[in-house]
């Protein structure tokens, strides 16, 4: 079997191997890269994808790093099934037509600006017409049925716990004469996660390509993460001012609303105090939630059972519109508002940061992980200013951080999943996440169960077969272009030289032009500051 990692590589987003075995070639996972503008590249390389020559393609679940790549390679070509659980496919066919839709719309504003100044037009990666040629081509398929994509290629989904319809994927095939397995985890969830099941046991395996996100710690207690939800909106309540919660329109929204049910059970959510689904999103992803209660754990059935459902509140407003998403922040008083996206990077709640992130007296929840370079991380990483809509805001609301509502498992559940192979002979992969941690991560499981540990590159390309090493070939010069920063800062200190010389040459200028060079050249440094504070 030959494994190329278009994605998920040393980093979290992108997630896609495309696979050769049996003679087939077919791809898992076919995820949207996200994150800084070098990572946001790869989803133009698209013709490495060879789509017109994929055979199928098995997702492990709806989010869009896992998902949202699958328009462009229908744009490119290609049309053969897509196999999902049911509530992947009603969750892939929302969030396609969203994000092609946020396709377009940046690839306008681009344009719009590259007109008023004579430069190139942009194109959108894909177009909502590449959509909806896409969602024809999901096949459902259930837990635990074994079926054949192809002849000589097995499949099975298992429950893998992270939301609704996820799933981990077995693909069986015979090499030499052997069957042999390789497992693919998806995004592994974690045991007593609300709303949905816990993941299945993995069972057998030659080859695991295992997630890695929180492979260096673990996640608080569920008890933990409600008193400090909690306290953001003690904090903010008491100060008249808003709880900002920038959360992933799937499975994250609807888990706060959860949590703000059992706060509202336990009297620790004022009964005046509004709360606002600001995402048209993530209120079409609860209405799939709840046509799939069959996928609920016990715990919330039983609550449904006996008429109160967790996904219901008094004070809970769906806002639609953008007009009515506006009037949230010219209102008085506090509130709670659950608005995409998780990471601050893109969506309406850059416009309630902005107009909230300021306020000593609010409070910005975080509930996921935070890709670097987004604005999310920037702010967990201690940055006293960050820029929205090209506007210096300072960061003055109190900042809370939950990791426990993840729906990644921490490094104990990776590791009682993974421990079940103990004392095989399994050669594990790890993908899904950022380099140091996967490090540190891998050499665990080395020692504690002896597995062989290998750490993928972008575009790497590995032969794998049972019994024998590991064989992989890496071009360093496309997975990690090397920075030239030699050339970088004398090339910024050439500027800085002319920039001196022609500062003597402005004295003589009339002093209104001084003054508007003067106020460029501070924005300048500004930027300059803030880059330093960074490095």
């Amino acid at each position: 079997m030959k494994v190329t990692f278009m994605g998920a590589a040393r980093t979290v987003s992108g997630s896609c191997y495309i696979i050769e075995c049996a003679g087939r070639r077919f791809a898992l996972d076919c995820g949207l890269h996200q994150g800084n503008r070098e990572i946001e590249k790869r989803n133009w390389n698209l013709d490495e994808y060879g789509p017109r020559k994929l055979d199928f393609i098995l997702l492990t679940h709806a989010h869009i790093d896992h998902s949202g790549l699958l328009p462009a390679l229908v744009s490119k070509g290609f049309r053969s099934p897509v196999y999902c659980t049911g509530p992947t496919r009603d969750l892939v066919e929302i969030m396609l037509l969203d994000s092609a839709y946020i396709q377009e719309m940046e690839a306008e504003w681009l344009n719009r600006k590259s007109l008023r100044v004579g430069s190139k037009t942009h194109k959108p990666l894909y177009a909502i017409g590449d959509a909806e040629n896409a969602i024809p081509l999901l096949t459902t398929v259930d837990y635990g049925q074994t079926f054949e994509p192809v002849p000589g290629i097995r499949v099975t989904y298992k429950n893998a716990g992270h939301i609704l319809g996820s799933a981990f994927i077995e693909v069986e095939y015979d090499h030499e004469g052997r069957r042999t397995k390789a497992v693919f985890s998806g995004d592994l969830g974690r045991p007593e996660q609300l709303i949905v099941q816990d993941p299945d046991d993995v069972e057998a395996a030659d080859f695991i390509f295992l997630e890695s996100t929180y492979g260096n710690r673990n996640h608080p207690d569920k008890e933990r993460s409600l008193d400090e939800l909690a306290k953001a909106i003690e904090y903010s309540y008491a100060n008249k001012e808003k709880v900002i919660i920038p959360a992933f329109a799937v499975e994250r929204s609807q888990q706060i609303i959860y949590s703000l049910f059992l706060l509202r059970k336990q009297g620790r959510l004022p009964h005046d105090m509004p709360v606002y689904l600001d995402s048209p999103l993530a209120i079409r992803a609860t209405e799939i939630f709840r046509k799939h209660p069959e996928y609920f754990d016990e715990i919330t059935r039983e609550y449904i059972n006996n008429g109160e459902h967790p996904l219901d509140l008094p004070n809970l407003h769906f806002t639609e519109s953008r007009e009515q998403s506006q009037a949230i922040n010219e209102s008085k008083g506090p509130a709670v508002v659950i608005s995409a996206s998780g990471m601050a990077n893109a969506g309406r709640v850059k416009h309630h940061l902005r107009h909230n992130l300021w306020r000593p007296g609010a409070s910005v929840v975080f509930v996921g992980w935070q890709g670097v370079g987004t604005p999310g991380r920037k702010i967990l990483g201690g940055a006293k200013k960050i820029r929205l809509f090209s506007e210096e805001v300072a960061v003055a609301a109190k900042v809370f951080t939950i990791n426990s509502f993840s729906g990644h498992a921490g490094q104990d559940d990776l590791m009682n999943w993974l421990g079940s192979m103990q004392g095989r002979n399994v050669q594990v992969i790890l993908v899904h996440g950022e380099a140091e941690v996967q490090k540190e991560f891998g050499d665990l499981i080395g020692q504690r169960y002896g597995f062989e540990v290998h750490i993928p590159e972008y575009m790497e390309e590995l032969e794998l077969a049972p019994g024998h090493e590991m064989a992989a070939v890496v071009d360093l010069a496309v997975a990690r272009p090397r920075v030239d920063w030699e050339f970088l800062l004398r090339d910024s200190e050439n500027l800085y030289a002319e920039l001196r010389k022609r500062a003597k040459e402005v004295q003589n200028r009339p002093w209104v032009d001084q003054v508007d060079l003067r106020d460029r050249l501070l924005d300048v440094n500004r930027n300059l500051v803030e880059l330093i504070s960074e490095m």
